[in-house]
């Protein structure tokens, strides 16, 4: 740990992937600082690094002189960065020799079901939520029939998943909505109605936020 604030302090540029991502957590370097992670280790990772500005959602994120990457293959992600700011064009070479893309988001990836495994009430608050997407998100609602206050579920979801209960409420749609369009004959505003939207546009724009491409991609990707 010392090592590696003894780098950085003479200048050295301190990057890591995955799990290596708590390295530099530990040794205080991410404090106050952007960073990501393997999406799948978050609740942990926020649970023991409260002072680090974590987004999961991202394969990429750089502060300063501080680069982390996501799950996994994050380091190809990591490796095509640093190139990158040296020669774009090589950058592009070496990801068609690798076939991989520099992917910007986590998020397509991301399964809530095993997120909402690290609380208790988290877990029961995904049942929940499951089973009331056509009915749409109340957070008195959600929290009267998990016995707690609206106050304690809100604290509890951004504590454990750095996000609002509506916010994951949104990350299930987007996962159910993702499944018809590849398991069923369903048209957008079919799907929209069966994850509590009134119409197709309003899911073409969620799930364009969430995942950066369209229906469209998204179809063609799951063929």
């Amino acid at each position: 740990m010392k090592q590696l604030q003894s780098w950085y302090a003479e200048g050295a540029r301190i990057a890591a992937s995955c799990i290596g991502t708590f390295v530099l957590a530990e040794a205080g370097l991410l404090d106050g600082r952007d960073a990501t992670t393997t999406w799948w280790l978050s609740p942990l990772f926020r649970q023991r690094y409260p002072n680090v500005r974590l987004d999961e959602t991202r394969m990429l994120v750089t502060s300063d002189r501080v680069v982390t990457a996501g799950a996994a293959v994050g380091h190809l992600d990591l490796a095509l960065w640093f190139i990158r700011q040296a020669s774009p064009e090589l950058a592009a070479v070496v990801s068609r020799y690798l076939l991989a893309d520099l992917r910007s988001l986590q998020a397509p990836f991301i399964i809530p079901n095993h997120l909402a495994q690290a609380d208790p009430l988290i877990q029961r608050f995904e049942r929940w939520a499951r089973e009331h997407l056509k009915q749409g998100f109340s957070l008195q609602e959600a929290a009267s029939a998990l016995a707690t206050s609206a106050r304690t579920l809100q604290r509890r979801c951004e504590s454990v998943l750095g996000k609002s209960p509506l916010s994951y409420f949104q990350d299930l749609r987007v996962e159910r909505a993702q499944s018809l369009l590849h398991g069923s004959g369903l048209d957008v505003d079919a799907i929209a109605a069966e994850v509590g939207y009134e119409d197709g546009a309003t899911l073409r724009t969620l799930l364009r936020e969430r995942l950066g491409r369209g229906v469209r991609e998204l179809r063609a990707n799951l063929r």
